[in-house]
């Protein structure tokens, strides 16, 4: 009787490695911009500024990524993928230590607006390179561990940047985001092989023309649009959510750490898990049950009042599971709207869109939500109404975009 053939691995060793450079990167990016909730509760307070100012920091970080992501998008197919990318985060490190050194509010305003700059193309380049690089069948997956790196900078990078924080100032949780930055970068530049397929099949005109045809392609466009409603929950939640969680819901500043590492070990133990059932069961049925966990979640969060730490965490964990399966399902998703040729162009100007769109609901986050002389934030109910609704006019739109993926995968096996 012949033995069975031994099934071959799912990915090759150099695809892993490929997958956890990426995830590393996404880590510090992502780290960078979250850490910003759990220092608002010191911004507020060291710096001497208003909600309404704080949001202009988040937002600053947002528009500046938006404006490169629209700058570079002409000139993103030209080049092979690894230099870019190595280019755009050496960037954002040097971005992240004007953070790190920042001694007042206008610094870091202007601090922030270099990390946007930088930092907000890097995440878009990836994912043209998981485009190149993986099939369809696969992306769910590859998504799946690529987006840990937010369950990631929850369980590691949010509880000791707190730590630092509370130790050593607000300053100390950059420098921990350069140093590892800087040798994941290292290890990028050693390892990762060009990435320069796209350059054999593209059509050969203007930056700006490409831009511009990138821009204005309706099936780009619908992606486009259903970028700003995903934008607006994450970019509308977060900047407040250290400020509501000790202040409302009374968590004490020494326990917001656990609140963090549990959501963020629930979330990194789902990621792989969601990403696997967003390749079997189809990325669209995950996104709309992420969907609709997610608002029941913010609905019910966002109207509490002083809660025990056991309940907000059950309730965080929850909620997390509900928007790792929007983001992954999404994010594979819409890899498959571009054509290999467009792809560094289409992934820029969605980044751009999202960052744009971001800075926007952060300012009007900003506007809705009031903080009281007692510390207490007023408003947060509306805000929380305002995050469904922007969820789920982005399901009506992602159906839409299922669609014509849909078709085109029918039509091309080898997407």
């Amino acid at each position: 009787m012949s033995q069975e053939q031994p099934k071959e691995p799912l990915f090759s060793r150099y695809q892993v490695f490929v997958i956890a450079i990426l995830s590393l990167l996404q880590f510090t990016i992502v780290l960078d911009f979250m850490v910003l909730s759990p220092l608002g509760v010191f911004l507020l307070e060291d710096l001497h500024i208003k909600t309404s100012q704080f949001g202009v920091v988040v937002a600053a970080y947002a528009f500046s990524a938006g404006a490169s992501g629209l700058l570079t998008a002409g000139f993103a197919d030209k080049f092979d993928r690894k230099k870019l990318l190595l280019f755009f985060y050496c960037g954002f490190l040097f971005g992240t230590v004007l953070c790190a050194i920042a001694p007042s509010y206008l610094f870091l305003l202007i601090a922030r607006i270099i990390t946007g700059i930088f930092g907000g193309v890097v995440g878009s380049i990836s994912f043209a390179i998981i485009a190149d690089l993986f099939k369809m069948e696969v992306r769910g997956r590859v998504m799946g561990f690529v987006q840990m790196s937010f369950a990631l900078a929850q369980i590691l990078g949010l509880p000791i940047g707190w730590t630092l924080a509370t130790k050593y100032g607000w300053h100390s949780p950059f420098w921990m985001i350069v140093g590892g930055g800087v040798v994941f970068g290292i290890l990028m530049y050693i390892k990762l092989k060009p990435v320069d397929q796209h350059l054999h099949s593209r059509v050969e005109h203007n930056a700006f023309i490409h831009l511009w045809k990138t821009i204005t392609r309706a099936e780009y466009a619908k992606a486009f649009l259903a970028t700003i409603f995903l934008a607006t929950g994450g970019f509308m939640l977060m900047p407040f959510g250290s400020a509501f969680a000790i202040h409302n819901l009374g968590i004490l500043e020494d326990d917001m750490k656990w609140l963090y590492v549990i959501t963020g070990i629930v979330a990194f133990c789902f990621g792989p898990i969601i990403g696997k059932l967003s390749d079997k069961l189809g990325k669209y049925t995950i996104f709309v049950g992420g969907t609709i966990l997610a608002g029941i979640m913010v609905a019910i969060y966002c109207h509490l009042g002083t809660t025990p730490l056991w309940q907000i965490i059950v309730l965080n964990a929850v909620l997390f599971i509900g928007i790792t399966s929007r983001m992954i399902s999404s994010s594979a998703l819409l890899t498959a709207i571009p054509d290999m040729k467009d792809r560094g162009a289409f992934m820029s100007v969605n980044a751009s869109t999202q960052q744009l769109a971001g800075g926007v609901a952060s300012i009007i986050a900003g506007l809705i939500v009031v903080q009281t002389s007692s510390g207490k934030l007023e408003h947060y109910d509306t805000l929380g109404w305002v995050v469904i609704g922007s969820m789920v006019i982005a399901t009506i739109m992602m159906y839409f975009l299922n669609l014509r993926v849909q078709r085109k995968f029918h039509t091309h096996k080898n997407l």
